[in-house]
């Protein structure tokens, strides 16, 4: 009998250090609740600063502060309506990483409640 092989995948291609290091700060700023739970507003579609001021909880001068970091990071570009402010999230990347993250945390804190409940 001959011994079967396991098959090893092929090494991924090597990533260079300054795309790693742009792709950490992107998870950076997803780490802060706020920005990320401002990302997941945006995600469904623009809104400006005071209704995001409103629905995140936070004062407009916070929300602002938040946004103006995911706008330098180009995560979000904002235009102006009059005296508004108004911020979209068009990058398809990003909405599809937020909405995994969020999309994964809810199934896995609906198991622990069904697990909790059985």
């Amino acid at each position: 009998m001959s011994a079967v092989s396991v098959l090893s995948p092929p090494p991924p291609e090597p990533l260079p250090a300054d795309l790693l290091q742009d792709a950490a700060a992107t998870f950076g700023l997803l780490s802060a609740t706020v920005r990320l739970h401002l990302l997941w507003l945006l995600s469904h579609g623009e809104r400006d600063v005071g209704t995001l001021a409103e629905e995140t909880g936070q004062t407009v001068p916070t929300a602002s502060h938040h946004l103006g970091k995911l706008k330098l990071a180009g995560l979000v570009r904002a235009r102006r309506e009059g005296k508004r402010q108004v911020y979209v999230l068009d990058d398809p990347h990003v909405r599809h990483i937020v909405q995994l993250a969020v999309e994964h945390h809810r199934e896995l804190s609906g198991g622990v409640r069904r697990s909790k409940g059985a």
